[in-house]
């Protein structure tokens, strides 16, 4: 039995393994489509298109391998919560991804006739957002449950930002005198990173759950 637990135990480590690797390459991925939106870098915004595929097979070997866990293994307690747990996790993760390339496609489309800074308060919002990704995972990998709440509690500030960035589209709008194109797409941008923002706290919200089998105060496992 204990060589069936130290087989068991190496499969988790590999797990946290892989898990922290998606982790770094979606922080990654969300960082590069952001700098390239500000330095208008069509070549790193392709790349960041390029490597979602990357993101999408490390979210299905990981899923792969919780599903094996879980019905070789049949883990029970602190094992259970810890392997649900990576199939939540690596979820928002895969979004992180995918919204990184949702913003990277919009910038091959509006490239050279932007200008990221007439948006006053989106490049201080893609920071924040963009910010609270890697603490999130750093956060997650540690398994740091006082450092994911206190990362949750800045979700207030993206969101706030978000409505800045809002008003300014509206009175740019209202200056030009017509819907353009590129109004519509840093609305577009902002969304995406407001939902990056959620994904975020999902994350921090799962680290909670793998530690205490509470989600928002309510015991699950």
């Amino acid at each position: 039995m204990p060589s069936v637990r130290k087989s068991y135990d190496e499969e988790l480590l590999q797990l946290d393994t892989l898990l922290a690797r998606m982790g770094h390459e979606a922080g990654a991925a969300i960082e590069s489509a952001l700098t390239a939106l500000r330095n208008d870098d069509i070549e790193l915004a392709r790349s960041v298109v390029a490597r979602d595929s990357q993101i999408d097979a490390g979210e299905h070997e990981i899923e792969h391998r919780c599903l094996q866990l879980l019905l070789r293994q049949q883990p029970v307690a602190g094992d259970l919560r810890m392997v649900s747990t990576a199939l939540k996790v690596v979820t928002d993760m895969e979004r992180i991804g995918d919204h990184a390339s949702d913003i990277a496609e919009l910038i091959l489309r509006i490239h050279g006739e932007h200008d990221f800074h007439s948006v006053r308060h989106l490049p201080e919002m893609a920071e924040e957002a963009v910010a609270m990704v890697h603490d999130a995972i750093q956060a997650f990998v540690a398994q740091d449950e006082k450092a994911a709440q206190e990362i949750i509690k800045r979700d207030d500030r993206v969101d706030e930002l978000f409505n800045r960035v809002k008003n300014e589209v509206i009175e740019l709008l209202k200056q030009t005198g017509d819907i353009s194109d590129q109004s519509i797409d840093f609305l577009m941008i902002a969304k995406y990173v407001e939902r990056i923002g959620d994904h975020a706290v999902n994350i921090c919200e799962w680290t909670e759950f793998g530690k205490t089998g509470k989600i928002k105060d309510v015991r699950i496992l």
